[in-house]
């Protein structure tokens, strides 16, 4: 069950955010977007990712892709509508720079094989490089939240999350449910 604000609270943020929008500083900008994320780069916030040392040109695509709206998520829609194209560089080159989530430090060695062994066989640190870091417009995933993770790979399993390619969903096809959540339990756990 994927666990969005509600609507008065979801009102609140764009409010928020609007004010911002027209505020001097860019400090201020960014400080609305890393109340949910984490303003270390690590969010504390359920099913809200991580954007700490996410490659700048991932996140240009993302932000563009909420702006126009190619990817529904109510809440960052509306944050992303009236952010220019300057104003998309800017906020991925800031967030580009953030430190690296905090891997989840607790580990069951069985899971960790079998989610180390599912990345293998479907050779994810092939364009995630082996440090699960990525790559130009390939999203960092090692240490990410494992909750967003595990939906993220369901949401391209069941073709209800578009990419700007359907390699994710072409290869999450043939992954079982049970082997998503021991590859983003994996995931989450890379240092």
């Amino acid at each position: 069950m994927i666990l969005w604000p509600s609507r008065p609270l979801l009102a609140l943020i764009v409010a928020l955010f609007a004010g911002q929008a027209q505020a001097q500083s860019f400090k201020e900008r960014m400080d609305v977007c890393l109340a949910c994320h984490g303003e270390n780069g690590t969010s504390q916030t359920e099913q809200t990712p991580s954007l700490g040392a996410q490659q700048s040109a991932y996140v240009v695509i993302q932000l563009y892709m909420f702006r126009e709206k190619m990817r529904n998520v109510e809440l960052m829609n509306e944050m992303a509508k009236d952010l220019t194209d300057d104003d998309l560089r800017a906020f991925s080159d800031f967030i580009s720079k953030l430190p690296k989530p905090v891997a989840v430090t607790d580990a069951d060695p069985a899971r960790m094989q079998r989610g180390q062994a599912i990345a293998a066989q479907n050779r994810c640190a092939s364009c995630h490089n082996d440090n699960y870091a990525g790559r130009d417009s390939i999203p960092a995933i090692g240490g990410q939240r494992e909750d967003y993770l595990a939906r993220t790979m369901r949401e391209y399993k069941d073709s209800t999350r578009r990419g700007y390619e359907a390699t994710m969903t072409d290869l999450l096809g043939a992954v079982s449910v049970e082997q998503i959540d021991d590859l983003a339990y994996y995931l989450a756990r890379v240092k």
